[in-house]
């Protein structure tokens, strides 16, 4: 269960809400410049473009969730295990990657979304794992820049890549269906209700907002991408400083699902990590547990080096004393 979103204003934006039953170790991870990649297909790559975003480290690896490179491609991974599917082998013409290192893949090379569609002509995600103790997760991702938004889809017949004019993403079923579904909704409006139903003079809306009644307010990924496709899309900002990346949060807090909505069959909970919201060299965050709002700029760390700077998340809540 998660959400991604892309949003054009003054500056580019480009986040999500990760929601799970577990934390993976996330932490805040820059990736300079000269950090030496090892990939799964023999290549090595250790002059490459800059990234900061959520990653878990292990054995000194990087592996992003979601991320954004210095020039503003952005890329998020979100849970497909109902739908997606990886082949143990590529054809030989296909260029194989692992799933593990797929955000790194792209973000260290590409520096627009038309160079990154360029070099998913000719890829094909593999099932190779980072190691025996820790297996691939299905997934599918959301890749955006100012120019736009893709899906990236590895479904069993295999790899799809389409582009994204809702600029949002959830989860099962593939993109293809949401984007279906979507019709069914025309008639939400963020203005007062017209009266359709008959020809009495009589009826008149109940209250403010009921131009949208019937969008779904439930956690599944089709409500949710409704939702926010109709929240983002009807999205006003203020001119104020700040007020686009506040706006940002916003809407990815009119998807997100708090502790309880939403349990397992172990009796486990799926709740909203941490939300995220990439902007310029900036990546902002917040988690359920502290909903002050966190930046990590990585131009403000040595862009030229070969070590990540790793940043642990800020957990415990924040409170700002008003007198």
């Amino acid at each position: 269960m998660c959400t991604a979103l892309s949003m054009n204003g003054k500056r580019h934006y480009f986040g999500r809400n990760l929601d799970l039953e577990y934390d993976f170790g996330q932490e805040v991870v820059v990736t300079p410049r000269k950090y030496p990649f090892a990939f799964s297909n023999g290549q090595h790559v250790s002059d490459h473009y800059a990234f900061v975003g959520m990653a878990s480290v292990i054995d000194g690896y990087p592996m992003y969730a979601d991320a954004v490179n210095e020039h503003g491609l952005g890329m998020a991974g979100l849970h497909f295990a109902l739908s997606g599917a990886y082949p143990s082998a590529a054809p030989q013409a296909a260029v194989d990657v692992a799933p593990f290192e797929f955000v790194s893949w792209i973000l260290s090379q590409c520096a627009s979304l038309a160079e990154a569609l360029e070099r998913l002509s000719t890829l094909r995600l593999t099932d190779i794992p980072f190691s025996s103790s820790v297996p691939n997760s299905v997934l599918h991702w959301m890749l955006a820049d100012s120019t736009g938004s893709a899906v990236v889809e590895p479904l069993p017949d295999g790899l799809v890549v389409k582009r994204d004019p809702y600029n949002v993403l959830t989860n099962d079923p593939p993109f293809s269906y949401h984007a279906t579904n979507l019709n069914f909704y025309l008639n939400l409006t963020p203005e007062p209700p017209v009266n359709r139903f008959c020809a009495a003079d009589d009826l008149q809306a109940m209250g403010k907002g009921t131009g949208a009644f019937g969008l779904p307010g439930d956690c599944s990924s089709a409500s949710r991408f409704i939702r926010i496709a109709f929240n983002s899309g009807n999205s006003v900002c203020g001119a104020e400083d700040q007020a686009e990346m506040t706006q940002f949060f916003h809407l990815l807090d009119s998807v997100a699902s708090v502790r309880g909505d939403v349990r397992t069959e172990e009796g486990k909970y799926f709740y909203t990590r941490y939300s995220s919201c990439m902007a310029g060299s900036c990546y902002y965050y917040k988690t359920y547990k502290n909903n002050q709002i966190t930046a990590i700029d990585m131009n403000k760390t040595d862009l030229g080096s070969e070590a990540l700077s790793i940043y642990p998340l800020v957990d415990t809540q924040q409170v700002h004393a008003g007198n």
